[in-house]
């Protein structure tokens, strides 16, 4: 008896076309990431190594987007015939070279988002027994994801993903990185948002606010964690439907870092244009009171000068009760 859901060949090429279009989306965002690192920036303050994270994860995406082109290519038409059972038979066969390349990628490149996200967390926080227990999830997501993938490269031809020596590192695989996901993005969020909380009382008009860095924090750890919990739910259910989430799972990924990084890099230029306009209008007043000078300086005019001094107040906020707190949020 089949498996529930949609026919094998039904969802391949539903897949494939749902894949297409988010990794048309997620090469806009990276697009867009690379203008926000790059843009009116001297290239020692270039993150090269975020640039070079959102390089490979495009490059992984790309090389699983060819690969499940050439496979649904393979399985509708140039073994649509010959192939023993038909482009069914052909799709369920974790045998296949193309099946066990496309996973290897997006095994890599969920090892690769994850370790991201436990970066983020080890700059916010700025301790490594804060990142011990996501490094540990990290991990296990390592571990069975490698033993998963040689596993299928092992497996006779015609077995399927639902086989029980293969369903169990699947299933372990996915609880594990749900499990990084959410626990680093959780402490990444909660330690931005106190230090945002404690600081709010000293802040200035040009301080600005990272609420905005949170909100996208959440909306990408929830957007991510809903693909990787659908996946897990269709394939303990045996359904056939999960081919094609975990598919779209490759350029979720990307879009998920994208859209921090962009989000990021739009707060820093908020505050600096708030810090711009209101630094130019003392500027300007200073160049139209020299222009009024210029104008009258043969009249013999008495000019009474009022003398302002700006004084800042001291933050009820010592260096000390800051230490080990960043001063910019490179998440």
């Amino acid at each position: 008896m089949g498996s529930p859901g949609i026919p094998l060949d039904a969802g391949a090429l539903m897949s494939t076309i749902l894949e297409g279009i988010l990794y048309g989306f997620s090469i806009l965002l990276f697009i867009g990431t690379l203008w926000s690192l790059t843009y009116k920036r001297h290239m020692q303050d270039i993150n090269l190594p975020i640039l070079a994270v959102a390089v490979l994860l495009l490059i992984l995406s790309t090389a699983h987007m060819v690969v499940n082109i050439i496979r649904a290519e393979d399985g509708l038409v140039k073994y649509a015939n010959t192939y023993p059972g038909g482009p069914s038979a052909y799709f369920a066969d974790v045998s296949q070279k193309t099946y066990v390349i496309k996973h290897s990628f997006y095994v890599m490149q969920t090892l690769l988002a994850d370790g991201v996200v436990i970066y983020r967390c080890y700059v916010v926080w700025q301790s490594i027994w804060i990142v011990v227990l996501p490094i540990i999830l990290w991990c296990s997501v390592a571990a069975t994801g490698v033993i998963a993938i040689y596993s299928v490269s092992q497996a006779s031809t015609g077995a399927g993903i639902f086989v029980a020596a293969l369903a169990q590192w699947v299933s372990a695989f996915f609880a594990s990185t749900i499990a990084t996901n959410l626990v680093s993005s959780g402490l990444l969020a909660y330690r931005i948002w106190i230090i945002q909380h404690g600081i709010s009382g000293a802040r200035t008009a040009s301080g600005g606010t990272v609420m905005p860095i949170v909100r996208v924090l959440v909306d990408a750890a929830i957007l991510y964690s809903a693909t990787l919990f659908t996946a897990l739910m269709l394939f303990v259910c045996g359904n056939n439907g999960q081919d094609a989430v975990v598919d779209m799972a490759m350029p979720i990924m990307s879009i998920a870092f994208y859209m921090v990084l962009i989000r990021v890099a739009l707060n820093k230029k908020e505050r600096s244009y708030i810090s711009t306009s209101i630094s130019m209008p003392r500027r300007m007043t200073s160049e139209g009171d020299q222009e009024h000078s210029r104008q009258y300086s043969m009249k013999p005019l008495q000019v009474h000068v009022s003398k302002f001094t700006q004084e800042d107040r001291p933050s009820t906020y010592t260096p000390e009760s800051m230490e080990g707190v960043p001063s910019h949020y490179d998440v």
